[in-house]
């Protein structure tokens, strides 16, 4: 049975993934529990899953583009795949008992992931002048890779947020990729994770066929234009753009798991995190910083 609501969520998700390697768990899992009334432990285990097919189109067509650090995405395959395992037998063993709980963890993620991006958006200029497009693995960095795959697998087995937006924010932070590097590494290595927990979540008998149908009508076409997209639209503004709809999404899903939030706050809070992004933006434009100068 087609579901265009579900359709719809898929192809705003699908051109985000496409666009920026973020938007899959974080947007999708909240927008099933919220607006779709899915089981929080469904919703995850539907969303690895029609994910991995979805990023595995965006994978091969960023393969294809040569925006892929295989070296980078090989190492944190290494500590991710394990790590989802896990996480998704947490999740399968409590959640169904401790719905609230798993909501709570779903959204206290989704707000460390809004945060970083934001923070990373309005404050980490430099960063961007360390960028590099690709990443000699030394030991050092290949232990590195492994033990933020582990982490971070282990967050999305259980959560289905961060295949995208925490593992993202790794590569620009700690491998100081390229943009385009990162959201091409980012969907590469997100589609072997998804693989991985979606089969794991599915033997689980977590895993809604009929919603996850619904949700590929819209998203194959979805990553299929926003990798089309991909170097037409600047990262500039929709790093934050995307930073206050994850906020949006956290603050819903704690009202969602009993947390008494003022109404206002779910659209008021990432409104004014946005206007703040976008002024901030206006005035280092205005006032750019002279050559060498700290940020």
């Amino acid at each position: 049975m087609l579901d265009p609501l579900v359709i719809v969520f898929g192809l705003g998700v699908g051109v985000l993934i496409g666009l920026t390697g973020i938007g899959g768990g974080s947007l999708m899992t909240p927008l099933l529990i919220l607006f779709a009334g899915v089981q929080p432990v469904v919703a995850i285990g539907t969303d690895l899953a029609y994910g991995a097919i979805t990023k595995t189109v965006g994978g091969w067509r960023h393969l294809k583009k040569g925006t892929v650090d295989l070296g980078v995405s090989k190492w944190l395959a290494v500590g991710s795949m394990p790590g989802s395992l896990v996480g998704v037998w947490v999740a399968d063993r409590y959640a169904h008992d401790a719905q609230d709980a798993l909501l709570y963890v779903i959204a206290a993620v989704l707000l460390v992931v809004a945060v970083s991006i934001l923070f990373r958006a309005m404050f980490l200029r430099k960063a961007i002048e360390r960028e590099q497009h690709s990443v000699e693995m030394t030991t050092g960095r290949q232990a590195t890779a492994v033990a933020i795959g582990a982490v971070l697998g282990f967050a999305l087995g259980m959560t289905s947020v961060g295949s995208g937006a925490l593992i993202g924010l790794a590569l620009i932070l700690v491998f100081r990729l390229t943009p385009h590097r990162v959201v091409g590494t980012d969907v590469f290595h997100a589609a072997i994770l998804l693989w991985t927990a979606g089969i794991a979540h599915w033997i689980g008998g977590n895993v809604d066929f009929t919603l996850m149908g619904n949700i590929l009508i819209g998203s194959l076409p979805g990553v299929w234009l926003g990798t089309h997209l991909i170097d037409k639209v600047p990262a500039e503004g929709l790093r934050p753009a995307l930073g206050c709809v994850l906020l949006g999404s956290a603050l819903g899903v704690f009202t969602k798991a009993g947390v008494d939030l003022p109404v206002w706050t779910i659209a008021g809070v990432p409104a004014i995190a946005g206007a703040v992004a976008y002024l901030l933006h206006r005035s280092r434009n205005r006032h750019p910083l002279p050559e060498g100068a700290p940020a």
